[in-house]
């Protein structure tokens, strides 16, 4: 597959596709005499895997943990249960600091009167 191939079947973008080559989660792949790369369905494989984990919001860093995991059948599930349990509880954090935001925001549009008035509370806020 080309990386137009591998885009399309992917879901991802060839720019992602080779950001993550550069990042060094999927290996080069060989070129065509053409200099076109060549991917396999490992690197398909591979970038699924990587969607994926991302769509779950693991960082670059932690999905190359996790690739690293999930290529060696040794590998203790404990290891990848902490970096999941670790991911939830970062992402609950962020949605209680997001859930905060909203709760100013809301509060301080409560407070504006919404009108012609240049009075803003918003706008105070901010500036203090």
């Amino acid at each position: 597959m080309n990386i137009s191939e591998i885009a399309r079947t992917s879901g991802l973008t060839p720019r992602m596709i080779r950001h993550y080559e550069a990042q060094g989660l999927i290996p080069a792949p060989p070129r065509r005499a053409s200099g076109y790369r060549s991917y396999s369905e490992a690197d398909l494989a591979r970038l699924n895997f990587i969607r994926r984990a991302r769509a779950l919001g693991f960082p670059l860093p932690e999905i190359a943990s996790l690739l690293t995991l999930w290529q060696n059948p040794a590998r203790a599930s404990a290891e990848v249960k902490a970096l999941a349990l670790a991911r939830a509880a970062t992402l609950k954090q962020q949605a209680e600091e997001l859930e905060a935001m909203r709760a100013s925001l809301e509060r301080l549009a409560a407070e504006c009167q919404g009108n012609q008035s240049p009075a803003c509370p918003i706008l105070e806020q901010l500036a203090s």
